[in-house]
């Protein structure tokens, strides 16, 4: 089997390719300027040397059409584009064309290739909005509150479009937020963790954070790839929601953390208005009892082994 990741410097590309290389997959990665790019993470895993990288322009479709003629991959992973919520606010069309634009290159020129190719798309549960009540599922309507969640949800409809429309192995994993060592400091969860490994190292800063409030369902990375690839091992074509079903706020997150370094939160955090977003997803709970039992995929790492994990992987790098 011969996979290409589109996007494969990041988290999720980084332990994808990792686990299809234990599946005995040949593994191609692109990035958009793949003789640039330091692929970190896949140097972290201890990966590089088995994997082709190439560099391909999502938003070009000879680009991609070329990969996909050249290389005739069984399966294709898109889990490139803009990834920060945060940021699409600053940068709307930098995230739609990265995301919804390039979903649909990629949708374009598999089908213009005729090739029997297996498609994922790396969707969001940012595309359902507040889900205060009932958690979300495939069924449920879609309220993004960001362009980052519009994107996502645009890119969703597309897949489904050319799945039903052309008859396309198309395929949409809806995932809800999950970390990993390898996620950059500028996600909250990083910022969060380093900020509390360095004051406990004698680090005299204070944290600046926005809405603490704010509740959301935090995973494991390195089980969600596995669900990804789950998911193109079906008989048809279908998309999941990916999750660990429970809910906790960014508050009790930013306990947990602290309390791992034997530290309280409230002495050294402090909430800055101009870090909120101009819209935000309150309460965001989603369901992956489809996946559960369709996939036989479910969550062994709730939010404290996450938690866990990354505050030791974060000890280790401040300490090397």
């Amino acid at each position: 089997m011969r996979a290409l990741i589109c996007g494969i410097a990041g988290q999720d590309g980084a332990y994808l390719a990792k686990r299809l290389l234990d599946h005995g997959y040949e593994v191609i990665g692109s990035s958009r300027d793949a003789a640039t790019s330091t692929f970190s993470a896949l140097r972290q895993l201890g990966i590089l040397g088995n994997i082709k990288t190439i560099s391909v322009s999502l938003n070009d479709f000879r680009s991609v059409l070329g990969a996909i003629q050249q290389f005739q991959p069984d399966e294709l992973y898109n889990l490139a584009g803009q990834t920060s919520v945060g940021l699409s606010f600053d940068q709307p069309v930098e995230t739609l064309e990265s995301i919804t634009s390039a979903t649909l290159t990629i949708l374009e020129a598999i089908r213009f290739s005729k090739r029997d190719v297996r498609f994922y798309n790396a969707g969001s549960s940012e595309i359902f909005g507040d889900t205060p009540a009932e958690p979300a599922n495939e069924l449920s309507p879609l309220l993004p509150r960001s362009p980052y969640g519009v994107a996502k949800a645009s890119a969703y409809w597309l897949v489904r479009n050319y799945r039903e429309a052309y008859g396309i192995f198309a395929c949409t994993g809806i995932l809800s937020n999950h970390e990993s060592p390898l996620r950059p400091e500028r996600f909250v969860t990083q910022k969060i963790v380093y900020a509390a490994a360095r004051i406990s190292n004698g680090s005299a800063e204070t944290l600046e954070l926005g809405n603490v409030d704010i509740q959301r369902d935090w995973g494991w990375a390195p089980e969600y790839v596995q669900a990804m690839h789950m998911i193109l091992q079906q008989s048809i074509a279908d998309d999941f929601v990916i999750s660990t079903g429970r809910t906790v706020s960014l508050k009790y997150f930013i306990e947990q953390v602290f309390d791992y370094f034997s530290l309280d939160w409230k002495n050294h955090v402090r909430i800055t208005h101009s870090l909120y977003r101009p819209s935000d997803i309150r309460v965001s709970r989603v369901s992956a009892k489809k996946a559960n039992e369709r996939l036989g995929w479910k969550a062994k790492y709730g939010v404290e082994d996450t938690i866990r994990q990354l505050c030791a992987a974060a000890i280790l790098r401040l300490n090397q």
